[in-house]
């Protein structure tokens, strides 16, 4: 009975995936016909999912399986689990990003001299078409986003993103608050229904701030990062650097404006405008004329600075904020190694919807990304090689996923970052044994408390 319904499935399955690809085809071809901004790839945690896996844009849904499978090295391999920790999928900018905007097009529509066909575009044909209230909502696009990736995650691990595991309530959903992060997990489960073609079975989600925002509950971190403007001190200096006035004189000299009207929000706004129009509608927008690859890595470059110092590596309190999520991972994990023992594991499958703010501060307590220089407001011109870069970290529905597998030869830990596998810092093997694994990690599992971590110290009495 269950060969017979497991073949029954596999059939379905490929029937709906081909039904899913052509219903989707209009989306993939309107990203292939696109005219793609030659800086798209320096957005930062503005860009599209679609430049870090560049085989998504001729075709939404295929799987590099080449790159995805287990390595050699495990013999006769069972996936057992896996927890995807994901960050919501394309959004409108926010109310702040949006007055700023505001701000450079009116500045443009009254004062910018320049007669360039590209300039007189955005004088007679776009509109600010950006409204407070959108204020990094989901967009259609973000939604699709995830669709797709429920999809390509349901092809990569069908034994365990299934209906059977489905309906067995054997995948749990868990998301932030947010609403571009609960509409991200809803699409998700949009995309495994429609892919099975199942109307019946309605996936329930959790809301749980404590696990995907666990930073604005970790007061060291509000006191010390998030309200103290001095812990950015190396973002401020890098907008006075003489790479920041560079790109405001160039940008003055297009728009033929005076100098001083050009500040470096401006600049970046106008950054955001090609990076949002991009983004959101696939368009290389007449405000991506403004920027050359050079005037974009020092932007990109801005944007990093900023994610190191508030979400990475600049402060011991940005990842140790993560504590509770990396011993819930690891939590899930054990759970599934001690069940396997007995030939069933209850909870398959955990999806995680969260922020780019909740991947970040994770994955540098675990050591990813880590450069031997950090990054520094003087130090532009050394970095260019550096490995905390965020275009490719965490775009929108950026994911991590954590794949135990059932091995001959014991259990066996894979890591996939935006479903590329990655070693584990310090390990060689692309998917070690999960003893390994642990070992590896054994001080934060048996330290990083949350609450000795975040507390904030006592005044003297």
């Amino acid at each position: 009975m269950t060969t017979a319904l497991s073949k029954q499935s596999l059939l379905f399955i490929t029937f709906s995936l081909a039904l899913t690809r052509c219903s989707y085809c209009s989306v993939a071809n309107a990203s292939v016909n696109s005219n793609i901004p030659a800086i798209a790839n320096h957005f930062g945690t503005k860009g599209r999912y679609e430049e870090v896996n560049r085989y998504l844009i001729n075709d939404i849904l295929s799987v590099n399986k080449n790159k995805s499978i287990l390595k050699p090295g495990c013999t006769n391999s069972t996936a057992i689990h896996v927890t995807a920790i994901i960050r919501h999928g394309t959004r409108y900018p926010s109310t702040k990003n949006i007055k700023m905007m505001q701000r450079l097009y009116d500045l443009v529509l009254n004062e910018a001299m320049n007669t360039d066909k590209w300039l007189k575009d955005i004088k007679t044909k776009w509109e600010m078409w950006y409204t407070d209230d959108m204020d990094g909502k989901l967009v259609e696009k973000g939604r699709d986003d995830h669709r797709h990736l429920a999809v390509r995650l349901a092809t990569l691990f069908p034994s365990l993103i299934s209906e059977e595991n489905l309906r067995a309530r054997r995948i749990r959903f868990i998301t932030s608050s947010k609403h571009r992060c609960v509409d991200s997990i809803v699409a998700f489960q949009e995309g495994l229904l429609n892919l099975w073609n199942v109307t019946e079975v309605g996936p329930s989600h959790k809301i749980n701030d404590g696990l995907m925002r666990f930073f604005d509950q970790c007061q060291k971190f509000v006191e010390d990062v998030e309200n103290n403007q001095t812990a950015l001190e190396e973002v401020h200096l890098f907008k006075a650097s003489a790479e920041m006035k560079r790109v405001q004189m160039k940008m003055a000299d297009q728009l033929q404006m005076p100098y001083n009207r050009i500040t470096p929000d401006l600049v970046e706004a106008a950054f955001f405008l090609c990076s949002y129009e991009f983004a959101i509608k696939s368009l290389n927008s007449a405000w991506c004329n403004l920027f050359d690859e050079t005037d974009a890595q020092v932007l990109e470059y801005k944007n990093d600075l900023k994610q190191y110092w508030k979400r990475g590596y600049g402060h011991d309190i940005n990842r140790k904020s993560s504590c509770n999520l990396f011993h819930d991972l690891f939590n899930r994990l054990d759970q599934a190694a001690r069940e396997i023992r007995f030939g069933h594991v209850s909870e398959a499958v955990t999806i995680q919807v969260g922020h780019a703010e909740t991947l970040l501060p994770l994955l540098a307590l675990m050591g990813f990304f880590r450069d031997e220089t950090a990054l520094t407001a003087d130090n532009f011109d050394v970095q260019n090689d550096r490995t905390f870069r965020t275009s490719r970290i965490v775009p929108y529905a950026a994911n991590l996923l954590f794949v135990l597998y059932d091995c001959s030869e014991g259990l066996r830990l894979q890591f996939l970052l935006n479903e590329t596998p990655q070693n584990f810092p310090d390990i060689m093997h692309q998917a070690p044994l999960y003893d390994t694994v642990r070992e590896t990690y054994r001080e934060l599992l048996h330290g990083c408390n949350f609450e000795k971590e975040c507390e904030l110290p006592r005044p003297n009495s």
